[in-house]
């Protein structure tokens, strides 16, 4: 056997102990190692530290309508394992940043400064953030196609949104058919029948016609700047993919369940008449989607796309683990909220027009000798609104701990001090013990 055969052997055998070594992750590895596919892509959960460091300074921009309340509550569920602070809104601004006026850092709640991470419904403002974040923030979004998002928009919003309760019989034909009859720019909740992601983004959702498309492209442009990642809620799991190789996270840290959904009889399949109607009332919108969508497939065509598939597949697979792990074989069934028995688990309705159903825990998960479910399995089914006042209750219970002795108004100056010397480097990533749960009594 000449030489270099015997090196190329030796260098499997030592492949091969070493992937052993790692245990139940060799399949993980296996797969990439078969496939080429760039190490960082498959870092393992347990025991392994990876080529770097896990980002924990994330801002990302919660749009509204495209699966985002599922990467918040991915974000929420880190940032609780890895002792990181959230961001949360004042109680005046209830569980979004006072939306839909500009995002505001004196909307952040003192008792959860300085932040790790921002998640939160606001409207962007990279100045005010810039105030609020760490300098080494990577900001981060989520887009939907313009024709599915405004449909669900005109569903979910219909009993608020002026422009669209003005509509005869609440029929989204009707509307696209004349939208300048029942669009009010000026009114409030406009924002949410046209150039919504626009809108979200911080742009002008309202810019001439004949001003449109040049500056569509050039807000495209500009958003591509701040952004490291925009994902696209049709690709949620390939934007995945993407998202925990920019923060150097393991596989276990982008696992989820679908959050915030409608239920099938309240969508509306949309003719291809009505779509393009939809993309060209929400013209600048239809621009940014298009330019995001085509950055996100170079990127992934970057990385490889058999590598982007295979990881997708052992996302999909380690989740479906974890389900079973967490509620014994299946999601919990999905149900109306009037149907669920534990209010901590209720979706937020925004009317009696149309439903959001969440999970509810199957009945013999409660009884008597059965083992209730672990706290993390509890919040990845948990809806935003609970998990937001959950999180608060528990930074609030932190800063009393540690300031015991002072007054509010001491406290407050304390927060704002540390927040003024922050410095930089990653926090520790060691889990502090959960505060909460045992407050929240997550019983039936």
């Amino acid at each position: 056997m000449s030489q270099k055969k015997i090196f190329l052997v030796l260098i499997a055998i030592s492949t091969v102990s070493l992937l052993l070594h790692h245990g139940g992750h060799l399949n993980l590895t296996l797969e990439a190692f078969w496939l080429g596919c760039p190490s960082s892509m498959v870092s393992s959960t347990q025991g392994s530290s990876g080529p770097s460091a896990k980002h924990t300074s994330v801002a990302f921009l919660k749009t509204h309508k495209t699966a985002s309340s599922t990467v918040q509550n991915i974000l929420f569920r880190f940032a609780e394992r890895n002792n990181l602070t959230v961001a949360l809104p004042i109680t005046t601004c209830d569980h979004q940043f006072c939306y839909p006026r500009p995002f505001s850092a004196h909307f952040v709640h003192p008792h959860t400064t300085p932040p790790d991470i921002i998640t939160n419904h606001l409207r962007f403002s990279r100045t005010e953030l810039r105030r609020l974040m760490p300098n080494n923030t990577i900001y981060i979004t989520i887009l939907r196609e313009p024709g599915a998002m405004f449909e669900s928009l005109f569903t979910y919003f219909n009993q608020y949104c002026l422009s669209f309760k003005r509509v005869p019989n609440g029929s989204l034909e009707t509307f696209l058919d004349h939208p300048w009859s029942y669009y009010r720019p000026e009114e409030k909740d406009s924002m949410y029948a046209r150039n919504t992601l626009t809108f979200d983004l911080g742009g002008d959702k309202d810019r001439p016609s004949s001003e449109a498309p040049a500056y569509a492209k050039r807000f495209a442009a500009e958003m591509e700047r701040v952004f490291s990642l925009v994902m696209i809620a049709e690709y949620f799991d390939e934007s995945l993919v993407l998202l925990r190789r920019l923060l150097s996270w393991d596989l276990d840290d982008v696992l989820y369940v679908s959050l915030n959904m409608r239920t099938p009889d309240s969508k509306s399949s949309l003719s291809s008449e009505n779509t393009a109607k939809i993309r060209a009332w929400n013209a600048i919108d239809s621009v940014v989607y298009d330019h995001f969508n085509a950055s996100l497939w170079r990127q992934l065509r970057a990385l490889g796309l058999a590598c982007v598939e295979r990881e997708v597949q052992l996302l999909r697979q380690s989740r479906d683990r974890l389900v079973r792990s967490c509620f014994g074989g299946h999601l919990p069934p999905l149900r109306s909220a009037a149907q669920i028995t534990n209010k901590e688990l209720r979706p937020w309705q925004p009317s009696a027009k149309v439903e959001i159903v969440g999970y509810d825990l199957p009945v013999n998960m409660t009884q008597k000798g059965h083992v209730p479910p672990r706290d993390e399995c509890l919040k990845m089914i948990m809806p935003e609104v609970q998990y937001t006042r959950l999180l608060l209750r528990s930074e609030s219970l932190r800063i009393r701990k540690r300031f015991p002795l002072r007054s509010s108004q001491q406290t407050l100056r304390t927060v704002g001090q540390v927040r003024a010397h922050k410095e930089s480097p990653a926090p520790s990533l060691n889990p502090r013990p959960s505060e909460t749960m045992a407050r929240l009594r997550l019983s039936q």
